[in-house]
């Protein structure tokens, strides 16, 4: 029956209107004739029923298909306002960093008139790999920033040194890196020793301190600054604090394994000094 209606429907229907139509015309012509009346009101109303079947079934068809479209254009509106409120707050978010840098930055220089030059510059990249852990910066040459120039955060802890420098950037070792090695002073006793990149440790975003005096008393928790011995550095920049103490394998001394104060992870702005004053 279905195959018979899909192959003959069309003729079907044709037929249909030809004889509703017929019947139209003689029910117009023969008004006094109310039994043809009845007749063709009977035969067509079938073929009225599918005609209106129809139409209405075009009718929700198209409405579903506005609706749907409709419904598309107000989520597509949607996902753009999720993403511009996302953006707006991602802004505020760092605008509020660079607020808490900026201040940590005055009183840093408040506190350390010594470091009398200062170049404030964003981390673009991170370079970490079984050799080497590093930062690039958006600032160069072109601002200042020469090799060698010490890098901090904002509460002035020691970041790292910049290795090298272009037009705009600028790439800094941190204190981490293996290629690493700064004069350290150990805040509480005063001993000098070397603080530096280490191949087992860098995994661990540790460094370690060694070439201290026998007599050193070291405790977990000793703060360690730069000692500022030859003038290469700024004294007393917190590098970090002892985590641990371990036997070297001689068995003859100790060294120290520090955790850096600088937060390397997730440093987005630092200060470059690019000149200090050394004071005796």
């Amino acid at each position: 029956m279905k195959d018979f209606l899909k192959n003959h429907g069309l003729w079907i229907l044709f037929a249909g209107a030809v004889i509703a139509v017929a019947l139209a015309l003689l029910s117009y012509f023969s008004t006094n004739a109310s039994p043809l009346v009845d007749l063709a009101n009977t035969i067509t109303s079938p073929f009225r029923a599918v005609c209106t079947s129809v139409s209405g079934w075009f009718t929700d068809k198209q409405n579903y298909y506005e609706d749907v479209t409709a419904l598309k254009a107000e989520n597509e509106a949607l996902k753009k306002q999720i993403a511009e409120m996302e953006a707006t707050v991602r802004q505020g978010e760092a605008a509020s960093q660079e607020n808490v840098f900026l201040r940590d930055l005055l009183d840093l220089r408040q506190q350390r008139r010594d470091l009398s030059d200062f170049e404030t510059a964003t981390v673009t990249e991170r370079g970490v790999t079984n050799w080497t852990a590093s930062l690039t910066l958006n600032k160069g040459t072109a601002h200042g920033v020469e090799i060698g120039d010490c890098v901090i955060d904002g509460n002035g802890n020691l970041v790292g040194r910049i290795s090298k420098a272009g037009h705009d950037w600028s790439t800094v070792l941190t204190v981490i890196d293996t290629d690493t090695s700064l004069g350290a002073r150990v805040y509480r006793t005063k001993d000098i020793g070397i603080a530096g990149g280490d191949f087992a440790l860098m995994d661990d975003g540790k460094l370690k301190l060694d070439s201290l005096p026998a007599s050193c008393q070291l405790l977990e928790g000793d703060l360690v600054v730069t000692s500022g011995l030859g003038g290469y550095l700024p004294p007393d920049l917190v590098i970090g604090s002892v985590s641990e103490l371990r036997a070297d394998d001689s068995d003859t001394s100790n060294y120290a394994i520090l955790t850096p104060a600088a937060d390397l992870n997730d440093l987005t702005e630092v200060c470059i000094i690019k000149s200090f004053e050394i004071v005796s």
